[in-house]
């Protein structure tokens, strides 16, 4: 029987958590350079109002961001610098987010609660301060994306699905469940939705037929799953294949690899 979907405390369908719980988050103090940028992709500013700025540039975790973009203003210091690189499934929300985040924090209470630690952390370094600092800027990734659900910036596709009041319930439900025999009828029903109505009105938030994101999860949960080491077998089931002989065929065409030498070698897998 399927389990219920997770709720939030005031009862409200949990949008995020599923996708939250498979996404692995790093983080490492940047250098600055004679740009006030260097090699970090998120920035806190001060000006001499002491007014904050959080600045996050999720188009680029692996260098150096868009100067024009991230580069303080003259009236500004950097007081926190740090490159965040986010990978595993999940990663398909960082993608969804705009390119450049800049957030002036008087306006955001619940970021400021975060950023606050964070200054100090980056401004007195002491013991466990890199792990301390590391959840603080999970936390803010967390928190950014919320706002993005919420207030609607982010660009078409999985947060613009997890907004939509109805389709968010058929999103949770492939995300919490990917081995169960959903079919489009299934997938309509719990978004309280006609057939119809729920096929085009998903492809035109998501940008994806239903059934095809469904796919797509489900190979995503088995390439995790795989690279941590679990049976081929097993992995088959639990994302919802009628046999493994169906999953290899699946898997294969996906990332250009059968299933077990992806699981012995994952770097062979195609991205």
């Amino acid at each position: 029987m399927l389990a219920p979907y997770r709720t939030t405390f005031n009862g409200k369908l949990d949008r995020l958590s599923s996708l939250i719980d498979r996404l692995r988050v790093d983080v490492s103090f940047a250098a600055v350079d004679d740009t006030g940028v260097g090699d970090s992709n998120f920035r806190i500013y001060s000006d001499q109002d002491r007014a904050l700025r959080l600045v996050f540039y999720p188009g680029n975790e692996n260098g150096s961001a868009d100067l024009a973009t991230i580069a303080a203003e003259p009236n500004e210091k950097t007081l926190v610098a740090a490159r965040i690189s986010v990978s595993g499934i999940g990663k398909q929300l960082i993608n969804a987010l705009p390119r450049c985040i800049s957030v002036p924090l008087a306006q955001e209470p619940f970021l400021t609660a975060v950023a606050d630690p964070l200054i100090e952390e980056a401004a007195h370094p002491r013991c466990g301060g890199q792990a301390a600092f590391q959840r603080l800027c999970e936390v803010v990734v967390i928190r950014l994306l919320r706002r993005a659900m919420e207030e609607g910036t982010a660009d078409a596709g999985l947060l613009n699905g997890l907004a939509h009041p109805r389709i968010a319930a058929a999103l949770v439900a492939i995300h919490e469940a990917p081995g169960e025999a959903w079919t489009l009828e299934r997938l309509a029903d719990t978004a309280g939705m006609s057939r119809t109505q729920f096929a085009v009105t998903f492809r035109d938030v998501v940008g994806v037929t239903p059934i095809g994101y469904l796919a797509s999860w489900r190979l995503e949960i088995a390439r995790s799953e795989l690279e941590a080491g679990q049976q081929v077998k097993s992995v088959a089931t639990l994302c919802g294949f009628s046999s493994p002989a169906a999953f290899s065929r699946a898997f294969s065409k996906r990332f250009g690899a059968p299933p077990k030498q992806a699981r012995i070698e994952p770097r062979w897998l195609e991205t």
